[in-house]
């Protein structure tokens, strides 16, 4: 494509798809969105794919419909955004990754996350060295989003459709803590199942089979320790924190509210000082993330080529393997 061309988009999902990706690519600059369908009309996302006035479909479908729809999408041709959990497992990712790179299509996996402005600010004191080398990690998040009983079941609680806390939330600290700490070569996990059993749509009790809560360990290449506690079941919502502890320092980052939405960075040195990085509340959740990954994506199309630094198929299969082994489907 040339350098001002309109990079034109289609959209499978009426969730976020609906809610936050399309709005944002019709506000990037040199974006248009042409269509945008439900993910279960398979008509019209055979019909969206299929058409030669796309140059982007962007996935975000339920996962177990990532691989059919990131298939239809490459067989037209077209590069491809796919929403995360990248697939149900790994092997569905690594399926995608392999198509994408037989027809040799442009790919992103949509962890926007990684331009969330407080987590995106503690990335940059650790690349810049200011706690040394990283030895240990801790992540904790306390959710009350799932606590209600009478939530309908959907895919989310059901493991076998790619559900879960692990895949739903926590694939973007994943990802996160791979691209800002190094690849993780070992990990595993204690799941648990607050609620067992929720109505669906039509009032009949389901069992639920994925995981609701869970602590992980993870390792990286380096030989730095992460964990993850969390749950989506809290009585009472308690923000995300982060402790990272280097050889010459600790960084601790907490978050303003459970969605993240601002938030600050404390910097503890072995000389005995202290510093705070105070990052403002912003108005949309998820909204300020996708803004800057959008318009990467615009030029990444337009280049023919991806930016370094851009999370491809390559990092959403990584993170499944890392997934896998934590929900026990290695």
């Amino acid at each position: 494509m040339s350098g001002g061309a309109t990079v034109r988009v289609g959209v499978i999902g009426l969730g976020i798809g609906a809610r936050v990706v399309a709005p944002v690519f019709e506000e990037t600059e040199g974006c248009a969105v042409v269509e945008l369908v439900s993910p279960r009309d398979d008509d019209a996302v055979s019909a969206l794919c299929a058409r030669d006035d796309v140059d982007l479909i962007s996935v975000h479908s339920p996962p177990f419909l990532h691989l059919d729809h990131v298939r239809r999408a490459i067989d037209g041709g077209h590069a491809v955004l796919c929403d995360k959990p990248f697939g149900v497992d790994a092997a569905e990712a690594q399926a995608m990754c392999d198509l994408a790179r037989a027809a040799e299509i442009l790919n992103f996996v949509n962890y926007e996350f990684r331009f969330h402005p407080v987590r995106n600010r503690l990335r940059a004191l650790v690349l810049d060295g200011a706690v040394g080398t990283v030895e240990q990690v801790e992540w904790s998040a306390f959710a009350g989003i799932w606590r209600d009983a009478s939530r309908h079941f959907g895919w989310v609680f059901d493991a076998s459709l790619g559900g879960g806390w692990v895949r739903s939330y926590a694939s973007h600290a994943i990802d996160f803590f791979g691209w800002t700490f190094g690849e993780i070569v070992e990990a595993s996990g204690g799941l648990r199942t607050t609620i067992t059993e929720r109505p669906d749509g039509e009032g009949r009790m389901r069992a639920c089979t994925a995981e609701d809560g869970f602590t992980a360990s993870m390792r990286t290449e380096s030989g730095a320790w992460i964990t993850i506690d969390t749950t989506a079941t809290a009585a009472v919502d308690r923000p995300a924190r982060v402790t990272v502890v280097g050889s010459h320092g600790v960084l601790e980052m907490l978050s303003d509210n459970v969605h993240e939405v601002g938030g600050r960075i404390l910097l503890h040195t072995e000389h005995g000082t202290s510093e705070e990085f105070r990052i403002e509340p912003w108005e949309e959740h998820h909204y300020t993330e996708m803004l800057p990954w959008a318009t990467l994506i615009r030029d990444a199309v337009r280049a023919g080529t991806a930016s370094p630094g851009m999370a491809t198929f390559a990092d959403g299969l990584a993170c499944a393997r890392v997934m896998d082994q934590i929900t026990g489907r290695r």
